[in-house]
């Protein structure tokens, strides 16, 4: 695929350019395949790119010096990260690492702020993101004190698919249930025991390496323990009223 049409396709910001600003971006920017485990960006480093999920699959995380590590929230295909170190012109406080193998795509910082110097759209653009992004972790530093597992990973994936940060995702996304506990922060095993409450709920379908979301609002409300025995009632009913009807 030519970089101008990865770029359409991943790039909601790039469709809003006007010819000669697609143009500098096309000419400036670069594009890496990752493979899975590397890191894409290392917390510490001066910003110099802001950076873009072609295809694959990142998490955003931090560390201590014992390796304890803690992911903040994990970018599929289409979404753009790390523009406010950019913007404060300051090193990365998080690490970038690819969950599968991805193209990853760098927009060089002079780029980005000839962008900001010559393109309304594209202000407005960054503007939208940066209000999404505090409510995410706003959502996320909530969600972590107050939900048990299977609503952590419910909101988890909610967040992949919030069509504002990563648009034009669909409601299908690759991704396996060791990821899916990577990014809620739960073993792969509780991860599974999740997905398998929520697809009883009628919220998702769990497909081989993927998930498939049904009810994207009804995971953004899910709370847990509540909600699973609500769905539980309401299959054991459907299969009662299965075996009076035969």
């Amino acid at each position: 695929m030519q970089l101008s049409d990865s770029l359409h396709l991943a790039a909601a910001w790039f469709r809003q350019l006007d010819a000669d600003q697609r143009a500098r971006v096309e000419q400036d920017i670069t594009v890496a395949h990752i493979d899975a485990g590397a890191i894409v960006e290392r917390k510490g480093e001066l910003a110099q790119a802001w950076i873009g999920v072609l295809s694959g699959l990142v998490k955003v995380s931090v560390g201590n010096a014992d390796g304890k590590q803690a992911s903040l929230t994990g970018v599929p295909a289409g979404g753009w990260i790390g523009e406010g170190s950019l913007l404060k012109h300051e090193i990365r406080k998080y690490d970038v690492v690819a969950l599968r193998d991805s193209a990853i795509a760098r927009l060089p910082a002079a780029t980005f702020e000839w962008l900001l110097d010559t393109s309304f759209p594209f202000n407005r653009y960054l503007l939208h993101q940066l209000n999404e992004r505090v409510a995410q972790f706003i959502g996320k530093a909530e969600n972590d004190r107050l939900l048990d597992a299977d609503a952590r990973v419910a909101r988890c994936l909610a967040e992949l698919f919030n069509p504002l940060l990563y648009p034009g995702m669909g409601m299908r996304l690759a991704i396996t249930q060791e990821e899916v506990g990577y990014l809620a922060r739960v073993s792969r095993q509780r991860a599974n025991q999740a997905l398998s409450t929520l697809e009883t709920a009628g919220l998702l379908h769990v497909e081989y390496g993927a998930v498939r979301v049904l009810d994207i609002d009804g995971l953004k409300r899910y709370k847990g323990d509540e909600d699973a025995q609500h769905a539980e009632d309401k299959l054991a009913a459907r299969k009662a009223a299965q075996t009076h009807s035969a």
